[in-house]
């Protein structure tokens, strides 16, 4: 009786023993495939490495993922995150990676830095005709050609693939443009990148720059509405109006890329990022001299710069431009100016006014001798079936659209945005 007592304790016991021990082994979470864990480092041998994970068992860090990760410095007792490959091997190990793990901690930080806008920093290590490979940590990032800062265009497959390869070794500022873990794409842009630091330095620029001093800058740009000029990281736009008093078909006219310069600054828009700059502001005036070079009644010669339906824009020294109203080159007046005079002809006129103050100063070529360009003018009449009364109407409106605050003006002079892209003149 007092052996069966005993042994039925004995197997309640044990039952209860094992019992504990399936609620101990259940109530230890259970890892699965890609799973993060931190594990210390129990030996390293030519095999691997083991790893204590504070589980049931062991895992086993291969060789060749401990190569990957390059040069080694881990060391017993040394605390590893690992990412959990195979729960359970052929042999029953549990298989991790120290390589994922530290890819997941990259993955995290280029979500991160797409996320914050943050500009990152590498080397190029590889190129082909798409682009630039350049590690991030344990990933691979890739620069799309379109992407890449001075790469020109219209180069064939042979003269991209040499160009990009040329940029292998060297150090280049980027932007994470997307991150998809899925398809293990890390996508950079340099372009992005250059983009926003040229803003950042026009930012802090514009914080010291003040309208009206005077700056010393290098021309980086040439466009066909004026040249831009950089300050020092930043470039400011010479609006083609502004590059001197005397009218100016084309910034080349007056710089190089690469020249020297110094600039007033005119105006800055800090919301919009611009600045603008004049050349001619360090210029003297030449409208200030009008009163002490001219006259009523004096002849002078010049040379028309432009022609219009209302008359034509007469050059003068130095930087003057008059105006030639189509009623002073015969009477009746022509009915189309540019059947009798054109661009770049030199003609004799007669000072009429002078309205230094608005910058205005009118010729006359009626009763002047300008060789035969008056012999086959024929009138208003003759040409157009228009009386002088109609003909000087019709002519009023453009005079007036022509003039703003009392200046002559550019009828297609448009001021552009200080952010477009510089060109740079070959």
């Amino acid at each position: 009786m007092t052996d069966l007592t005993h042994d039925a304790y004995t197997d309640t016991a044990e039952e209860m023993d094992f019992l504990t021990m399936l609620e101990e082994s259940l109530s230890v979470e259970q890892p699965t495939r890609g799973d993060i864990a931190i594990g210390t480092i129990l030996a390293i041998d030519s095999m691997g490495m083991l790893v204590d994970l504070g589980m049931k068992r062991d895992g086993i860090v291969p060789r060749s993922d401990l190569e990957r990760l390059g040069e080694m410095n881990y060391k017993v007792g040394d605390e590893i995150p690992v990412m959990i490959v195979r729960t359970e091997d052929e042999e029953g190990n549990m298989i991790v990676s120290a390589t994922k793990a530290k890819q997941n901690e990259d993955w995290l930080r280029a979500e991160e830095m797409m996320a914050n806008e943050e500009i990152y920093t590498g080397v190029v290590a590889d190129a082909n005709r798409g682009g630039l490979i350049v590690p991030f940590g344990e990933l691979r990032g890739f620069v799309p050609a379109s992407h890449v800062v001075d790469l020109a265009r219209g180069l064939n497959e042979d003269e991209r693939k040499d160009n990009l390869s040329s940029l292998v070794g060297q150090t280049i500022s980027v932007k994470i443009i997307e991150v998809n873990r899925r398809r293990r794409r890390l996508v950079l842009s340099q372009r992005e990148a250059q983009r926003e630091m040229r803003d950042a330095r026009k930012d802090n620029l514009l914080e010291t720059l003040q309208e009206g001093e005077v700056r010393r800058g290098v021309v980086s740009g040439l466009r066909d509405f004026g040249a831009f000029v950089d300050l020092g990281g930043a470039d400011g736009l010479i609006h083609i109006s502004e590059l001197a008093w005397h009218r100016v078909k084309h910034p080349r006219e007056l710089l190089n890329v690469g020249d020297e310069v110094e600039v007033y600054v005119l105006r800055l828009d800090h919301e919009g990022r611009r600045i603008g700059l004049s050349l001619k502001r360090l210029q003297p005036n030449p409208w200030t001299q009008v009163d002490d070079l001219y006259h009523i009644g004096q002849v002078v010669e010049g040379t028309i710069s432009r022609v219009t339906q209302f008359g034509a824009f007469v050059s003068l020294e130095p930087g003057i431009e008059a105006l030639l109203h189509a009623s002073q080159i015969s009477d009746p007046p022509p009915a189309d100016p540019t059947l009798l005079l054109h661009e770049g002809q030199v003609i004799q006129a007669r000072v009429i006014s002078i309205e230094s103050h608005r910058q205005r100063l009118g010729l006359t070529i009626r009763d002047m001798d300008n060789g035969d360009l008056l012999d086959s003018a024929e009138t208003g009449a003759e040409v157009e079936a228009e009386t002088e009364a109609e003909t000087e109407a019709a002519l009023e409106p453009e005079i007036e659209a022509s003039e703003v605050d009392g200046d002559t003006v550019e009828l297609d002079s448009v001021e552009p945005g200080v952010e477009d892209e510089p060109v740079t003149a070959h």
